[in-house]
């Protein structure tokens, strides 16, 4: 794997560019700075001096303490056109696990998953092949798959580990069809957004337009994209109103002019900075505005199209015309990319300097007082899987961020102790009002649950009327619906309405059931499965 070196790390964030920095804080930040100097000047030995220097002093470490981050997640982002291929059997590598500080957000794109017409008609009644494995492979780690969106081949998937759950909220999907003239999903864009710690975020993972020609089609296609696309939130409705978005897929762009040996020779011979002056999408961002609102990292890694399957070559093959010819091999491209953008802060113009309340209102979009950086840590691809032409791409973030909030907007717990050999209670409460309904709904998860369907049993909240606001409510679980093993398990509030867990309760044991000990029962002989 060609790891970037540290020097290499890109960042972006919302407090630190003439674009997005909000002028009016670092003036009053500075104001109060020439304060103290000031005071410090001027000091003599009475205490008035003194508490003039320490309420300066104070006002100066509050304003900075709003202006800069106080938490930092990592996320880690996979692009991979799979070309039709079964998963392979370990992604280990691939998800770096291992990975320290460990990871909080898995963001996994794939496209050209198999969508043969009884392929995917299947998939749509369970999981893919590919979502299962990357459930299987991070369940046991603490990871549960918050959503996914499909399109024919396109496949977007969301992991986040247990504790974010009730901090993730207002998910929603959409996708969009560019091939055939908009009418076939071979080619478009999936996507995911949804509130993390209150912050707006979003996920685009896109399949351009093949072929050398066809780079502006494949601009003209995001831009496409970028406008049709609608959330039905009203603060976020397009995908750029998002505090942060990741564009990211095999976007097909190629290497212009160059021929296939000096491609192929640059690469060899690790000078690739000889190569990125052609790539299609670096010239494009020098002609189109709204690209250059989206940053990357350097190309320091191998173009990852397009190779012999199960092996480290770039085509060798001798690609068949239509009529039957040999035609040329394709020469190798940084097809698969992952970029982000941080959302631009309008900056109030000089007239409306003069005017506060156009000032105000230009300036006050919560970026201010809630600020998010994005730090990227590695950009590079994963040689080591050849069941595709493409290797995968990975991205790994650190998203600094002040949160919104951070209490759950449910609290549960079990009441007593739980076991098959009588009905369970438990305790609800609302902490926060929010969208509830009496189609909410409290499921009991084993610790290490792979999704929110992936409860063992369920119960609809109570519904005859809403909840007020710390109101305490209990429900009772009928114990034929218990696990009769014991194990350790959690509460969660799952609302439709934000179509996530907005709770979860700590973790506690069920016992084991006098009729499992009476019977000798062990995990497996219960219906099959491990409960």
């Amino acid at each position: 794997m060609d790891l970037l070196p540290d020097s290499s790390r890109s960042r972006s964030d919302s407090t630190s560019s003439s674009a997005s920095q909000s002028s009016r804080s670092k003036t009053v930040l500075r104001q109060r700075l020439s304060q103290l100097m000031t005071c410090i000047e001027d000091m003599s030995s009475d205490d008035e001096a003194g508490e003039e220097v320490s309420r300066t002093l104070n006002e100066a470490f509050e304003l900075c303490g709003r202006l800069l981050p106080t938490d930092a997640f990592r996320l880690h982002m996979v692009t991979w056109n799979v070309a039709t291929a079964e998963p392979p059997e370990d992604v280990a590598s691939l998800l770096q696990l291992n990975d320290q500080p460990p990871i909080d957000l898995y963001v996994i794109g794939l496209q050209e998953v198999n969508a043969t017409p009884m392929r995917f008609i299947s998939d749509l009644m369970a999981e893919d092949s590919w979502s299962h494995l990357f459930m299987d492979t991070l369940g046991p780690k603490g990871f549960v798959k918050v959503t996914s969106v499909r399109m024919q081949g396109l496949l977007l998937l969301v992991f986040a580990q247990m504790m974010h759950l009730p901090f993730i909220r207002n998910i929603q999907t959409t996708y969009t069809r560019t091939g055939i003239f908009g009418y076939w999903g071979n080619k478009g864009a999936v996507s995911v957004r949804f509130s993390f710690y209150g912050h707006m975020v979003c996920f685009l993972n896109c399949h351009l337009a093949a072929h050398m020609h066809n780079a502006l089609q494949r601009v003209d296609e995001f831009e496409y994209i970028l406008e049709t696309q609608d959330f039905d939130i009203f603060d976020t409705p397009r995908v750029l109103d998002h505090k942060v978005v990741f564009w990211f897929g095999d976007l097909n762009f190629r290497i212009e002019d160059h021929g296939l040996h000096f491609v192929r020779s640059s690469i060899n011979g690790g000078r690739l900075n000889l190569l990125w002056s052609k790539d299609q999408l670096i010239m494009m961002k020098k002609k189109e505005p709204f690209l250059q609102e989206f940053d990357e990292g350097p190309l320091n890694f191998k173009p990852t199209y397009k190779f012999d399957r199960k092996a480290d070559t770039y085509d060798t093959s001798s690609a068949k015309t239509w009529l039957g010819f040999n035609g040329k091999k394709r020469k190798p491209a940084w097809t698969d990319r992952i970029l982000w953008r941080i959302k631009p802060k309008n900056l109030p113009s000089e007239e409306d300097d003069n005017d506060d309340k156009k000032a105000s209102t230009s300036t006050d979009n919560g970026q201010e007082e809630y600020p998010i950086m994005v730090i990227q840590n590695t950009y590079t691809s994963v040689m080591s899987y050849g069941v595709s032409d493409h290797k995968p791409v990975i991205g790994n973030f650190t998203l600094e961020l002040k949160k919104c909030f951070d209490t759950q907007l449910v609290h549960l717990a079990p009441v007593g102790e739980w076991s098959a050999d009588q009905n369970a209670l438990l305790s609800y409460t609302i902490l926060e009002d929010f969208m509830s309904s009496t189609w909410d709904w409290i499921g009991l998860y084993k610790v290490g649950f792979k999704s929110a369907s992936d409860y063992e049993t369920f119960v609809w909240v109570r519904e005859n009327e809403l909840p007020e606001v710390n109101e305490v409510i209990e429900k009772s679980v009928d114990k034929d619906e218990i696990p009769l093993l014991s194990g350790e398990y959690v509460l969660g509030y799952y609302s439709t309405n934000l179509n996530s867990i907005v709770g979860l309760s700590d973790s506690f044991q069920i016992l084991e059931s006098k009729h499992a000990a009476m019977e000798g029962l062990v995990a497996k002989d219960i219906n099959g499965i491990d409960k």
